[in-house]
């Protein structure tokens, strides 16, 4: 078997450099609205804090933090729905039936 890597031989080659274009996808945007990734960290963040409390069982806690990440979740929603109507993306809505 042939072996083609130079660590796997003895060989010390440095890795091949990387740059910020090798990462960047053809046709994606950059986030326009910074507020719906903190949005969703603050939904996760209340999500493990109440998961934590009924572990711990704190129910009482435990339920008032599910009613806070709903509200979390439905407010990064709206953001996102926001956000694209303000930047003037369209929201597709397909019919039953058809594909995207």
């Amino acid at each position: 078997m042939e072996k083609s890597s130079g660590a796997a031989t003895g060989g010390s080659a440095p890795p091949p450099r990387l740059d910020m274009e090798d990462f960047q996808l053809e046709g994606k945007k950059p986030v326009k609205n910074p507020f719906v990734p903190i949005g969703a960290l603050v939904t996760a963040g209340v999500l493990t804090a109440g998961l934590i409390s009924f572990r711990y069982g704190n129910s009482q806690l435990g339920q008032k933090l599910m009613r806070a990440r709903v509200v979390a979740q439905g407010a990064t929603v709206a953001l996102m729905i926001g956000s694209a109507y303000y930047y003037g993306d369209q929201i597709k809505l397909f019919k039953k039936g058809s594909s995207p």
